[in-house]
């Protein structure tokens, strides 16, 4: 009855689906979803296989900090009408698909991870926007996966510790100096991090330089490795 009144939406185009939480046939087929061929260390989708460990040309010019990222989708037209929405327009249900589809992106990820954390906001943003997207894809991460591994959720591992403003039509080199020293380790947390594989979760990953920001604190409390999970990501066309 609750159905027939109030019907399961698509999420890409509000049609009609069989399920909550679907996308209809079309906008499945619109979405381009990422899976190998890829770098082996960004993510970066190959066109074709070049090998389990082949890296892609940013990577060779300029290694990240982080050891692995992987996302669930190219960031483009389509996914962007997914992405906007969930952390702009309070579609927090969107989360519980989007974390599902991360959690078989970075399979491999989650298998080596031992604390899941997602990017912080800034507490003036946070009061704004009343959630972090990043936070309910790192639930939903931890929940999907929580049969096979055993991950520890640690929502405020992470702090955000000054104001950074809008990422957005910043250049790679401007985005890296605005996030340099922004974050921190929680107290609570430090005697956890060291020696541990953390798992980074974002909404999309655009340059690297939040995370990789993000990377060095995490560091400097001795994380074993860190590894990045996003959404969506930038791809950039090939030179």
């Amino acid at each position: 009855m609750l159905d027939a009144v109030l019907p399961p939406l698509c999420l890409g185009c509000n049609e009609i689906v069989e399920a909550p939480g679907a996308l209809c046939a079309p906008c499945w087929q619109g979405f381009s979803f990422i899976s190998a061929p890829h770098c082996a260390c960004c993510g970066t989708p190959f066109a074709e296989d070049l090998g389990d460990e082949a890296l892609c040309a940013g990577c060779l010019l300029r290694r990240p900090r982080y050891r692995r990222a992987r996302a669930a989708l190219v960031y483009d037209d389509q996914s962007r009408r997914l992405v906007l929405p969930f952390k702009h327009g309070d579609r927090t249900d969107i989360a519980r698909a989007c974390g599902g589809w991360m959690a078989r992106a970075g399979a491999d990820l989650v298998a080596s991870a031992d604390l899941v954390a997602p990017v912080p906001l800034h507490w003036r943003r946070l009061l704004v926007r009343r959630y972090n997207q990043a936070a309910l894809l790192a639930r939903i991460v931890v929940r999907t996966a929580a049969p096979r591994h055993e991950l520890h959720l640690a929502p405020d591992l992470l702090r955000r510790r000054r104001w950074t403003g809008s990422q957005a039509g910043l250049k790679a080199t401007e985005r890296r100096r605005n996030v340099r020293e922004a974050f921190d380790i929680h107290p609570k947390w430090q005697p956890q991090v060291a020696g541990k594989t953390v798992l980074l979760v974002d909404d999309v990953l655009t340059t690297g330089a939040t995370v990789e920001a993000c990377t060095r604190a995490l560091e400097r409390a001795g994380a074993k490795g860190v590894d990045v999970l996003t959404l969506a990501r930038v791809v950039r066309p090939a030179l």
